[in-house]
């Protein structure tokens, strides 16, 4: 049976969130909100709290590593609070004589927000900057791995939080221990929900019965074409796989590479740490890999040299080895290299020109991570045109780092975010990247104008000249 006292735990953190929220909104002004959002920001990016936050999140998660979670946090917080510094999330935001409709900012009140492992710091920092930016109080559901981090990044904004006098129950979290009780009553009592990680969360959160924004599982497929600068494309793809030891979902899990550059393409990953294992190693890595059907523990997200322990390749790679590629052909549920893998790991395929490699993109992302994103390496921008036009993808990334520009970058317009949206091919309510709109309701005030009626021809006569009246 359900624990009940486990229940009256949430409902007083949602209760006191409900109520700080109140306060936080009644007689608020843009600037109440955006000076709690830079309060937040400078809890997470005052530089000796970030690397602390950063050293505890690999400490207590066994991902990603310190130097790299430092980065990441500082640089996705930062990207955001230029993303959010001139938005008007608080009063009249627009009026249009024209139309005759003003728009009025709203707060939704209470946002529950589940939070991955592999984030654990950047990711709710990322949803507390948008709730409070927009007027929210907001609750989070650590990973049992996070809830160490998630409690010290709460300890660092409630002192910011006293030092411009907001109530620190406008950001609170479910005490540990967390349990899928606790979780699915947030979810059930919250006015909205925000679910980053396992796809098992985001379907709890979509059959709540609380808005929901979930995001879908990543599964990166990278083109590599004839056309491509592929110096340029081997150090981007390599920086971006082996940043933070791929904890991002944005991380390339398999590049195509056409035939014709094929071998000249491997070689310049190797020049920046590749090591490219045929395809008579494919069995060996995948039952190291996933040992018993599961991706083993050892190899997730872990530095290149306790990967390749975990892998058992040390006659294979040599000690400039940052990460690891296989080749192969097989796509589908049988084929666990054409997945996600949460690894220095990438799948290699080899495609007989850029229409084949653009096939097999297709059959990537229909196995897995469809909706998410895609990438090619090209000076063909038509190509990438191409693909957006045909593929179930939400993003295609063009000569980028991949797990840097999905998420937002100083270089693209993306905005900064975690949770990527995957459109309705990834079963999700959004379509882009998650960001302070999505943390707001609109209230519009609607007056009468001259009247806009059209007649009864103008609206068909280009239609009756082709099918007749």
């Amino acid at each position: 049976m359900t624990n009940l006292t486990d229940l009256q735990i949430v409902d007083d953190v949602v209760a006191k969130a409900r109520k700080a929220q109140k306060e936080f909104e009644t007689g608020a002004t843009q600037e109440r909100y955006d000076q709690a959002a830079l309060a937040v920001g400078w809890a997470i990016m005052q530089p000796d709290r970030n690397l602390e936050m950063a050293t505890l999140a690999v400490e207590t998660t066994g991902l990603g590593n310190v130097k790299d979670k430092v980065t990441k946090n500082h640089r996705k917080t930062l990207g955001l609070l230029r993303d959010i510094a001139d938005a008007k999330t608080q009063g009249i935001i627009s009026e249009n004589p024209e139309t005759g409709i003003t728009e009025i900012a709203r707060p939704i009140g209470v946002v529950g927000s589940v939070v991955p492992s592999t984030n654990p710091i950047a990711t709710p920092a990322n949803n507390i900057i948008n709730a409070v930016k927009c007027g929210n109080a907001i609750v989070l559901s650590p990973s049992p791995k996070g809830v160490k981090g998630c409690e010290r990044l709460l300890e660092y904004i409630h002192a910011e939080f006293k030092r411009i006098g907001v109530n620190p129950d406008l950001v609170q979290m479910i005490p540990a221990p967390g349990t899928k009780e606790k979780t699915q009553h947030m979810l059930e009592i919250t006015d909205l929900v925000v679910v980053t990680g396992s796809q098992n969360n985001v379907k709890r959160a979509y059959s709540s019965g609380t808005p929901a924004i979930g995001v879908g599982a990543g599964n990166v497929t990278v083109i590599v074409d004839e056309t491509a600068d592929l110096v340029d494309a081997a150090q981007k793809i390599t920086a971006s796989k082996t940043f933070d030891n791929a904890t991002s979902c944005s991380s390339e899990n398999s590049l195509i590479v056409v035939d014709s550059i094929y071998e000249d393409f491997i070689a310049e990953l190797e020049n920046v740490g590749a090591a490219v294992l045929g395809t008579d190693m494919e069995q060996h890595i995948v039952e190291r890999l996933w040992p018993e059907g599961h991706l083993n523990k050892r190899a997730i997200a872990q530095d290149a040299e306790d990967l390749i322990e975990a892998l058992e390749i040390e006659d294979q790679v040599t000690t400039t080895t940052e990460f690891i590629c296989v080749e192969t052909s097989g796509i589908g549920a049988n084929h666990p290299l054409s997945g996600e893998k949460l690894s220095r790991v990438a799948a290699l395929y080899r495609a007989s020109d850029f229409d084949g490699a653009k096939q097999v993109a297709a059959r990537m992302l229909n196995h897995y991570g469809v909706g998410h994103s895609v990438g090619i390496h090209t000076t063909d921008i038509s190509r990438a045109i191409g693909m957006g036009e045909t593929l179930p993808t939400c993003r295609v990334i063009v000569n980028q780092a991949h797990c840097f520009a999905t998420g937002g970058s100083f270089t693209n317009g993306l905005p900064f975010s975690l949770s990527m949206g995957c459109g309705s091919w990834g079963g999700n309510s959004i379509d882009e990247n998650l960001h302070w709109k999505h943390f707001l309701n609109i209230t519009k005030v609607v007056c009468e104008i001259p009247a806009n009626e059209p007649s009864v021809d103008d609206v068909f006569t280009s239609y009756w000249k082709v099918a007749g009246k």
